[in-house]
Formats: structure tokens, C-alpha cells, sequence
């Protein structure tokens, strides 16, 4: 084989990406190729001869002198300084980061060292930005983190304290309503609800459009019967269909969902009622349609106004309603349907809506059929209330004097032996002096982080028995779970006069 040629070697160095030298073993330079005059800024007959270090800062000069003589004793193909930092200096001054990879040359008796040297300041600010681009993702994650902890801490706080006002004007008001006999003071009281109940349907409705958006609400799917489902809005919305004159049609049916059944439930009682609202005469009815195995729709069909085609994709945003002009007189908030789109998306369904002015429209829910048979079963019926031979002795846990003052006076007015007490310790201490408890009417959120089912379950372990409770609470989804106690009673704030004392003698005939 012909042997290559000193220029040829000299050209292919010269050709080469990387800027290349080749040093003795006293680490003066023997060459340089002509990307070092390129990268250093030095021509190659002033390098010629220099000392290797010239090439670099001098903060590492003497340092890198050892080094040097170190890796003559024991040379071998390696990187040069694995793991560090390094660094060359141009002619100018200026610095710049590197990467240098060492390979003996021996000729003849002398073993010279070649040095490839690479510019990796590219490299390095790519890296740096991609680090600073993660970091600035990681604070801007921490920073929603730090966001959606405040929504949830903002959330739990007005579900409790902007309620608690609303609780106390509405049991004040039904006190009243049972204690004046006179007919003008009813009207008075009878108007005073109305306004309560506005401003707590306008205040759930803004708290549940927040929660939605903050992530609050989770989803816990279930197998569940439909026709259950259509019992319970049948038997709430049957009333107040027939007092505009309307027929409220649900039909049978058979199918079963795999969903969230309390968000299901919000969807279509929205849906219900919108239906109802908009519809002059004729009828609202609900219905199921098993479509496909996977799937079931579910539809709430009416004879009502209708809704222009040109108004549709605004139906669900907030505060839009059809035919009814901005800062006018108005039933209802316009909420709803952004409620209802918001739940929708939350449970991955899908909503069709299809609508002829004057003859009625057609919203139809869609979702995963349940996974197995769910057999329907009656409704129970209702107990007839029993009045107690012996006054009843309720026990009152809650810490807003003023909601206190009020449950205990409606409670008191109706007949009842009631105690209030404003936490657990108090609670436990009257249970120990009087242990003859009928039942129990707590708030979820008590001072100091106690809540109410802390409450239920201290008491009915210090009297051994399954005290009948009632839970009144702003925030359902935290005790969702509780509903599967037979002797326990959920009310949501703010909650009726009426209705809860209802609650209550249906628990005690329980």
C-alpha cells in the first residue's frame, strides 16, 4: 500500500470541521490547521511554537500545565476534562465554551499529542434556552398550582359564608311566615321569599359555573337506571308543569348510564326547567332512546316558543336568553345551559339541540350506556308523618350565630326541644350531660377545620346508637358519599323554612 503523502495529511487537517493541533510533550504546538486561526483569531505562523495554554484563560492555565504532564505519562484517546466546564480563549480576549478530545500520535521516538477542539456555544445557549424554557413552565405550573388552590380555598369559603346570610333570611322568613296570622303581613313575607329565593338560585348558579371552571368538580361515574332518575324529576317537576296548564310526559324505559349521576341529574333538571319555562301550551316531555349498544340518548322534547337559528350558538353563554333584551325584566339569569354545557363536557357527552320557532324544541343528551342491567325499582312511597307523642329533642351544631339563632327559633316554633351549640367539644359535653338525643342538625363546615360529619360520627359513637342527623351543607360533592347512610339527610344551603322541617319529620318517621 502507498504510504500518504505529508501535504495530503496536511490538506485532509486543514479539511477537517473541527479546529485541530497537534502539541509535544512539552505542550508547544507543532500544528495547527486552519480552523484554529478561524476560532482563536490566531494566524497559524504566530501559533506555530506557542504554548498550548496560550489558547485558553488564565485562570486555568497552571492548572491545566499538571494536567498536561499527567496525560503525557498516560496517554490515551479520551476527552479531555470529562465532566467539566471548558473553556478557550480567543486573541481578543473573549471567551468561549468548548469541547477538546485527545489522541496520541507517536512519531518516532516522541509520542505527540493531537487535540480536536470544537465551538459548542450553540449547543449550549440551545441547552440553556430549553432549560429556561423549562423552568419558566415549571413556575408557570406552579404558579396555576398556586391559582387553582386559591379558587378551590375561594370556592369552599363562599359555598359557606356568602350561604350563610341567605340561610339565616330564609329561616327568619319562614319563622314569620308560622307566627303572623295577619293576611298583609303574609303578603309582605310571601314577596321577602321571593327575593331570598332569587338571590340563592342566582348565587348557586355563579358558584357552580366557578367550580366548573377551577376543576372543583370531579366526576364519579356509575352504573345507574334511567327511569330512577325520570321518577325523581317527574315527581319534582309534575307540579309546576301543571300550574302553567302544561303536560309533563316521561316515558318508560329501560336503559342504564354509566355516568355522574348528581351531574346528570343537574343537566337535565336544567333542561326540564328551561322546557317548562319557554313552553306557553302543550307539553314537556322526557324521554330515553337506546341509539347503539354503547350509547344512550336522552331527550327533553317541548311545544314551546322555540328558538331562532340565528340565536342558537348563543343559548349557552352566560346570561343570554332568547327573545329577552339585555338590563330587562327578566325570569330566571340566563345560566343554565352554560351550566349545563360546562357538566356536559365535564362527562364527555355530547348535547344535540334542534329548535322551530313556534312549534318547540329538542335537546338531546348523550352518554355511555351502563356496563350491565340496573333493575328498576319503585319508588318507595311517601311515610305519612307521624306527630310525635313527646316533645322531640334536637341538638343544633353551628358556629354562625347568627344561621344558629335562626334554625333554633323555626326548630323551636315548630314544636321541638332544641339545643344549640356552636362546635364538637360542646356538642360531646351536652351529649355526655344529657344523652337523650331524637336527632341531629349540624353544618358541614365548623370553626377550626371540624366538620359536621366529624360531628355525626363522634356523637353516635358516644351514645352507641345510629343518631339521625341532618347535614346542612353549600358543598355536596365533599359528602357525596354519605348518601348512602339510611340515617342521614343531606340539605344543600340555603335551604327552605318549609323544607326543613320536612326533612326532619320525614327522618324521624324514617
Amino acid at each position: 500500500m502507498q504510504s500518504v503523502s505529508s501535504e495530503l495529511a496536511r490538506s485532509a487537517l486543514d479539511a477537517a470541521p473541527d479546529a485541530m493541533i497537534i502539541i509535544d510533550d512539552s505542550g508547544l504546538i507543532c500544528f495547527a490547521n486552519r480552523q484554529v486561526a478561524a476560532l482563536f483569531g490566531y494566524p497559524n505562523v504566530d501559533i506555530i511554537g506557542k504554548h498550548v495554554e496560550c489558547l485558553m484563560p488564565g485562570r486555568f492555565q497552571d492548572q491545566h500545565v499538571a494536567h498536561r504532564q499527567s496525560y503525557t505519562r498516560s496517554v490515551r484517546v479520551r476527552p479531555m476534562g470529562a465532566g467539566l466546564e471548558l473553556f478557550g480563549q480567543r486573541l481578543d480576549g473573549t471567551e468561549f465554551p468548548l469541547e477538546i478530545s485527545l489522541s496520541p500520535i507517536e512519531d518516532g521516538e516522541r509520542v505527540l499529542v493531537a487535540a480536536a477542539i470544537r465551538d459548542v456555544s450553540d449547543r449550549r445557549r440551545a441547552e440553556a434556552e430549553v432549560i429556561a424554557a423549562r423552568q419558566a413552565a415549571d413556575r408557570a405550573r406552579e404558579s396555576a398550582d398556586r391559582a387553582n388552590q386559591a379558587k378551590s380555598r375561594f370556592l369552599a369559603t363562599a359555598s359557606h359564608d356568602l350561604r350563610q346570610p341567605l340561610q339565616t333570611l330564609s329561616l327568619l322568613n319562614g319563622t314569620l311566615r308560622r307566627t303572623f296570622a295577619d293576611p298583609n303581613a303574609g303578603q309582605l313575607l310571601a314577596q321577602q321569599e321571593q327575593a331570598i329565593d332569587g338571590m340563592s338560585r342566582l348565587l348557586n348558579a355563579l358558584l357552580d359555573i366557578s367550580k366548573l371552571e377551577s376543576g372543583a368538580v370531579k366526576p364519579d361515574p356509575t352504573d345507574f337506571a334511567v327511569a330512577a332518575l325520570f321518577e325523581e324529576l317527574r315527581l319534582e317537576f309534575q307540579g309546576l308543569a301543571a300550574s302553567k296548564g302544561l303536560t309533563f310526559e316521561v316515558l318508560p324505559c329501560d336503559d342504564s348510564v354509566h355516568s355522574d349521576r348528581s351531574l346528570v341529574e343537574q343537566i337535565l333538571k336544567n333542561l326540564v326547567s328551561n322546557a317548562i319555562k319557554y313552553t306557553r301550551q302543550g307539553s314537556v316531555a322526557l324521554r330515553s332512546l337506546h341509539q347503539q349498544p354503547s350509547l344512550v340518548r336522552i331527550e327533553v322534547l317541548d311545544t314551546g316558543i322555540g328558538i331562532p337559528g340565528d340565536q342558537l350558538r348563543y343559548i349557552y353563554d352566560e346570561f343570554y336568553q332568547v327573545g329577552v333584551p339585555t338590563n330587562s325584566s327578566r325570569e330566571g339569569y340566563g345560566l343554565g345551559l352554560s351550566i349545563v354545557q360546562r357538566v356536559v363536557a365535564l362527562l364527555d357527552g355530547k348535547l344535540d339541540t334542534h329548535s322551530e320557532v313556534g312549534k318547540g324544541s329538542q335537546f338531546a343528551l348523550t352518554l355511555p350506556a351502563g356496563h350491565g342491567t340496573v333493575r328498576r325499582t319503585p319508588p318507595a312511597a311517601e311515610p305519612a308523618l307521624r306527630v310525635p307523642e313527646a316533645q322531640v329533642r334536637v341538638l343544633l351544631v353551628e358556629d354562625d350565630v347568627s344561621v344558629r339563632e335562626a334554625t333554633r327559633m323555626l326548630l323551636k316554633s315548630d314544636g321541638y326541644h332544641v339545643t344549640a351549640v356552636a362546635s364538637l367539644a360542646e356538642a360531646l359535653t351536652h351529649a355526655a350531660k344529657d344523652p337523650r338525643l331524637d336527632l341531629l342538625v349540624t353544618d358541614y363546615h365548623l370553626r377550626d377545620g371540624e366538620t359536621g360529619m366529624q360531628v355525626i360520627a363522634a356523637l353516635r359513637e358516644a351514645l352507641r346508637v345510629p343518631l339521625r342527623a341532618i347535614l346542612l351543607t353549600g358543598d355536596t360533592a365533599a359528602v357525596h358519599e354519605l348518601r348512602m347512610d339510611p340515617h342521614l339527610r343531606l340539605a344543600s344551603k340555603p335551604i327552605k323554612a318549609e323544607e326543613l322541617l320536612g326533612m326532619l319529620g320525614a327522618l324521624l318517621n324514617a
